[in-house]
């Protein structure tokens, strides 16, 4: 935030008078004019804003190269852009995952016709989907990657939404017919010389392949996701997902509302990560602002965060155990998700969409039972844990449908970007509370809960864990909520000073980001957010290969990506 100084004129120090008459009467004073305060010249930076290097289509390629080489090999966020006459482009964040050093590029095309960029598809996986994302809503084709289709719209919308000028209304009326699905895609791909490009076309599927599809309706998964799958016998070859079933254009939106008006979105993005959601976009557009909450906000935020995260990996270990016939566990689960959604409800009105965090602080205190029922709730939790390992987690038949089934490596996590308990159960260490600590966090004493065997069992035992650690940090705050205020006086009207700004915290799967370009206006200019599903999802096809048909339910039950998040 841009530190702004307010210098006012001086007043001139007041001379002691002689006594007076009683019956005298004092002259009129004429005050001195007070000059209105000047804002001084922007001194420092906001603590979250992008210190962003622009790249030409020149020396972008060696850059990325050099990077990757140095061990930037974490694409942690990618996001369209529209800048209007300035062209249609992309930013990068990209991190090197040992060290913790960030980077952030934009490259941009004058070109509106055909906006065509460099992929950087080689050097990561999920550049794959992300550019296929920016080619959707913006239209900008990416040289090097070979899959230019859409992801979330139809393949027959006309015109790409993201853009300023693009009117979808227009040109898209309501379609009642079945959605179009490609069996071949085209891309751009450089020649021998490294410069020049052509299009090549490419299979999805032969016609003589045997395509079976998972989904739309819930194949493990919560929400409409839709898996084309290439069989050999009942050996996975290849998996095609088709997204965007339930895309709501909640970016597009947020470009008309105001910010306090974008914050009831994000609740609505992962029923299972409101709270995190929320917190993340509030933090950004504060940090961005200067606005410095108080203490007892920042404990609470880490307290509801804490308890969103046991609620997503009760539900996790419900629906998978369903998934794979085990109801008893489903309903254990289920019985003691009841408690902590009756806390949410006790002090935020609601059970899923929370609608709690505020720019500044909480919607409300917390309720007068709320430190009292947590607390009960602990123990109880601790409890209940074991139960899950007795009834299910060491079931044998368990065991033997996940141990050793879908295997990602620490590398295969980082290349797609598969963060959260996925990637931790991969050996890496990506937790955005001790990576980049917000809120409480560096006040509380947790264990990031890593393992290396990188399998489905791994990825059900480090959220197990995980839920054990929440339950300590709670422990440890519950007691100790500061007194304070519950929420900042804000102006009327929300304006945050011009510039690109990227805020994060750890969501229930991972990496939840929120990049924000403003205008100085009392919307966003452009608000992206980084899903944590969308890598989970991109690497289906890369872990499925070779396992069976039933594994795929084991496989996308453990990597536990949630929908709506990914559509958004």
């Amino acid at each position: 935030m841009e530190n702004i100084e307010k210098n006012t004129a001086v007043q001139p120090e007041a001379k002691a008078e002689a006594p007076k008459a009683p019956d005298a009467v004092a002259p009129k004073v004429v005050k001195p004019a007070v000059a209105k305060p000047v804002p001084a010249a922007p001194t420092t930076p906001a603590e979250n804003a992008l210190d962003l290097v622009e790249l030409t289509q020149d020396n972008f390629r060696q850059t990325i190269e050099a990077d990757y080489q140095a061990g930037f090999t974490f694409l942690e966020c990618l996001t369209g852009m529209d800048w209007g006459e300035d062209g249609l482009g992309v930013i990068y964040n990209i991190e090197n995952p040992e060290i913790g050093a960030r980077k952030c590029y934009k490259i941009k095309t004058a070109d509106r016709v055909n906006p065509v960029l460099p992929s950087v598809c080689t050097w990561y996986d999920i550049a794959n989907i992300y550019e296929r994302e920016a080619y959707d809503f913006y239209g900008i084709k990416f040289v090097g990657n070979p899959d230019m289709r859409r992801i979330y719209l139809r393949e027959d919308w006309v015109g790409y939404p993201m853009r300023k000028d693009d009117e979808p209304e227009k040109f898209n009326p309501t379609r009642m017919t079945n959605e179009p699905l490609a069996d071949e895609t085209s891309g751009l791909m450089y020649d021998e010389d490294g410069v020049n490009y052509h299009t090549e076309r490419s299979k999805i599927f032969e016609p003589e392949d045997y395509v079976v599809n998972i989904g739309p309706q819930h194949p493990s998964t919560h929400g409409v996701l839709h898996f084309r799958v290439k069989l050999e016998g009942e050996t996975i070859r290849k998996i095609d997902p088709v997204l965007g079933y339930i895309h709501r254009g909640v970016e597009k939106l947020n470009e008309q509302m105001t910010y306090p008006q974008t914050l009831a979105l994000t609740d609505r993005l992962d029923y299972l990560g409101a709270m995190q959601n929320r917190h993340a976009l509030c933090m950004c557009i504060e940090k961005a602002m200067g606005v410095e909450v108080s203490d007892r906000v920042q404990v609470i935020r880490t307290i509801m965060d804490e308890l969103q995260r046991i609620d997503s990996h009760i539900l996790f270990f419900s629906c998978l155990a369903q998934d794979l016939g085990a109801t008893t566990a489903f309903l254990y689960g289920f019985r003691d998700r009841e408690k902590i959604l009756d806390i949410f409800e006790e002090t935020c009105g609601g059970r899923l969409i929370l609608n709690y965090n505020t720019i500044g602080g909480v919607m409300a205190d917390i309720h007068p039972n709320f430190q009292k029922r947590v607390k009960e709730f602990i123990p109880y939790m601790r409890k209940a844990i074991r139960e899950y390992y007795d009834v299910f987690i060491n079931n044998v038949i368990f065991r033997n449908r996940a141990i050793g089934v879908g295997i990602l490596s620490k590398e295969d996590c980082i290349s797609f970007g598969c963060t959260g308990g996925t990637g931790r159960a991969s050996g890496w260490h990506n937790d955005v509370r001790k990576r980049m600590p917000y809120a409480a966090y560096d006040k509380v004493q947790f264990n990031e809960v890593v393992r290396t065997e990188g399998d489905s069992y791994a990825r059900t035992l480090v959220r197990m864990d995980e839920i054990l650690e929440s339950l300590s940090i709670i422990e440890q705050l519950i007691d100790n909520i500061p007194e304070g205020n519950y929420q900042e006086k804000m102006k009327p009207i929300i304006k945050v000073p011009a510039g690109t700004y990227y805020s994060a915290v750890e969501g229930s799967r991972g990496e939840f980001g929120v990049l924000l370009e403003s205008r100085g206006d009392k919307s966003p200019y452009r608000l992206h957010y980084r899903s944590t599903g969308l890598p989970l999802v991109a690497v289906m096809d890369h872990v499925c290969q070779g396992h069976m048909l039933a594994d795929l339910i084991t496989i996308g039950g453990t990597l536990d990506y949630v929908v709506p998040d990914i559509d958004r």
